[in-house]
């Protein structure tokens, strides 16, 4: 089940003068139901325009938007108490509490006070709870942020970089959160530009650049999109075993530590039968991964050329 279904998705911004701006031109995609789903792009590529659609804080030009089996701009009320959202900073009143900064919230919302509690306890600031809002580091605020947005316990979290600008620390601390809301079974659909995090963070992946998706899927399967990178060899004469894999015809280029062949890893027998016909036996044979960041930058560089 897709709890965010997206087709087509166009938005346009009119200029005083010149061509209007196009933010999203033709965006497709689908959010499955449950664990932690990354939406990735470029600064400018269209994923807070996409959020801010999705919560109907923006009308979109064209396209269709479901969240939950709803239409954003005509039945939002229908779902809206099973969805929680974090758009950019979120922001409190540093003189009060964590704790007295989210009753009030919850009580526009006519939440309780076990509520408050579930949610300062899920985002790991119930022993901070009391402390004002203006002792908390970077890191806590936007935890508490998430925590904001877990008041009416919902079914699907959307959050716009949730880690942005925080330092190792605090990215930590958000990973944690976000993992453990996912594990819950909650559907956490989470923007970022924050490569490093994504292979510990998130189930699945969608790239976006210039306003449409070039890329979805689990991230072992985005990676796998960028080809085979080929097989790193270890052993203890590097040297000798570039000699020995050059004069068995294979492409090789010794690095630091390793050799890397430009080979297919379903090939690797081919490598270690090379090296031991000379003597030669591997410490480790093993595939060379892609490289998310490698990939991303790849996709989205090609589309933007596209596009020009």
């Amino acid at each position: 089940m897709a709890v965010i279904e997206i087709q087509g998705l166009s938005k346009r911004y009119r200029r005083i003068r010149g061509r209007p701006t196009a933010a999203l031109n033709g965006l497709d995609l689908s959010v499955p139901e449950g664990g932690v789903f990354g939406f990735l792009g470029p600064n400018g590529s269209g994923k807070t325009t996409t959020i801010r659609c999705l919560l109907d804080l923006v009308s979109p030009t064209s396209g269709v938007i479901r969240l939950l089996d709803a239409d954003p701009q005509r039945d939002l009320s229908r779902v809206i108490s099973k969805v929680g959202s974090m758009i950019e900073t979120p922001s409190f009143t540093p003189n009060f509490s964590g704790r007295r900064n989210l009753r009030l919230l919850a009580g526009l919302y006519g939440i309780d006070d076990v509520a408050v509690a579930r949610a300062l306890e899920r985002a790991g600031l119930a022993e901070r709870a009391g402390d004002l809002v203006k002792s908390y580091s970077l890191g806590m605020r936007q935890r508490l942020g998430i925590a904001a947005s877990l008041l009416k316990d919902p079914d699907v979290l959307i959050l716009d970089e949730p880690a942005n600008g925080l330092d190792p620390a605090g990215i930590k601390e958000v990973r944690e959160v976000l993992r453990g809301l996912g594990a819950e079974g909650r559907t956490v659909f989470v923007s970022s530009h924050i490569l490093s995090e994504v292979r510990q963070t998130c189930d699945r992946v969608a790239i976006i650049a210039n306003g449409r998706c070039v890329a979805a899927g689990s991230v072992e399967e985005v990676l796998a999109g960028g080809g085979p990178k080929g097989v790193l060899v270890r052993l203890e004469d590097l040297d000798a075993g570039v000699s020995a894999l050059q004069g068995a015809g294979f492409q090789c280029a010794r690095g630091d530590d390793v050799i890397r062949v430009a080979l297919d890893p379903s090939r690797a027998s081919h490598v270690a039968r090379a090296l031991a016909e000379r003597g030669l036996y591997p410490n480790e044979l093993r595939p060379e991964e892609a490289d998310l960041e490698a990939v991303f930058l790849a996709l989205t560089q090609n589309h933007v050329e596209e596009a020009a």
